[in-house]
């Protein structure tokens, strides 16, 4: 069950259109003279340029959305290393007292630090602010790191509440349509329990996000533990989840929804009305439809921002 990693996307062409294209950088091989180990060369480091600089000098990315560093996958990451040298070179600031400020990269840069490679080559880009920084942190991970879900849905939620941007400038910036944004939002609403699951890859976004029709914590806490302990797909999660709903609907638990209770013969219909206003609107969209005729549709959104986006959306409707 566990969730599909996402492709490359623009990185830091999006936002910085004077970076060249990276040309492969191999880490320098230190040489011994006479028992004593070859020192990097000390040089001013300009902005624009690619050039290897010192590890010691290198400090973490405050705004780093990465939480969970897989010990095998770094293994794998320092065998690489070893064998073809940075492949990639990482992107850093630099700071007033001659230090770099990581962007992204920080695998390799602990890669680097475990082999004890004097250098790294680094991407050097000028960033005056630290609202910029947050953006270009959060946006190039997002791109070029191998983030888990929630990872990406914390960078997304971070994108919206520290930088100030809306779903769509997200999406225009990293190349996601504005639904698949909204549905790693959602994730954030789980329970601290299921998202725990996410992050270490027992749970894969598909079957959370199946989790998330559920109406309370306590039904998607008691549905997650099914999940796992009967090892369910994806398809088999959703089955039981629609299973539970009318199980609840049933028991009259749900208020006031409950007064609205499906008609079989309209469920298909429904669900292509449902899938068609989403994929218009960007969000979750609910119907639901009582015996009289009488219903309501419902939408979702996760910020005031994505409120204000979809209210515009309604307005464009001819009057």
């Amino acid at each position: 069950m566990t969730p599909q990693k996402g492709g490359l996307g623009r990185g830091l062409s999006a936002l910085i259109p004077s970076a060249q294209p990276q040309q492969q950088v191999q880490q320098p091989p230190t040489e011994q003279t006479e028992g004593v180990a070859q020192q990097p060369q000390q040089q001013e480091v300009q902005s624009g340029t690619i050039t290897h600089i010192e590890l010691a000098k290198v400090r973490p990315n405050p705004f780093q959305p990465r939480a969970d560093f897989n010990q095998d996958a770094l293994d794998e990451l320092k065998q690489s290393i070893s064998q073809k040298g940075i492949i990639q070179a990482i992107t850093v600031r630099k700071t007033a007292d001659g230090f770099f400020e990581l962007i992204s990269g920080e695998r390799r840069v602990r890669a680097s630090q475990e082999l004890g490679l004097p250098t790294i080559p680094a991407y050097i880009i000028e960033v005056n602010t630290n609202e910029e920084m947050l953006e270009l942190a959060l946006v190039e991970n997002l791109q070029r790191e191998h983030l888990n879900p929630i990872e990406i849905a914390i960078s997304y939620q971070r994108l919206i509440s520290d930088v100030g941007l809306s779903v769509e400038d997200i999406g225009n910036k990293i190349g996601k349509d504005r639904t698949t944004i909204a549905n790693f939002l959602r994730l954030l609403k789980l329970p601290d329990q299921i998202q725990k699951s996410v992050r270490n890859g027992k749970l894969s976004a598909g079957h959370a996000r199946a989790l998330l029709s559920l109406p309370n914590e306590q039904t998607q806490l008691r549905v997650f533990e099914r999940v796992t302990k009967d090892e369910l797909s994806v398809r088999q999660v959703e089955k039981l989840v629609k299973q539970t709903l009318k199980k609840i609907e049933l028991r009259d638990v749900i208020t006031p929804a409950s007064a609205f209770t499906p008609i079989p013969s309209v469920d298909v219909s429904v669900k292509g009305f449902e899938e068609n206003l989403q994929r218009i609107l960007g969000t979750k969209v609910r119907i639901r439809i009582g015996q009289d005729g009488r219903g309501e549709i419902m939408l979702e959104y996760y910020s005031n921002d994505d409120l204000q986006r979809l209210l515009e959306l309604l307005n464009q409707i001819p009057h």
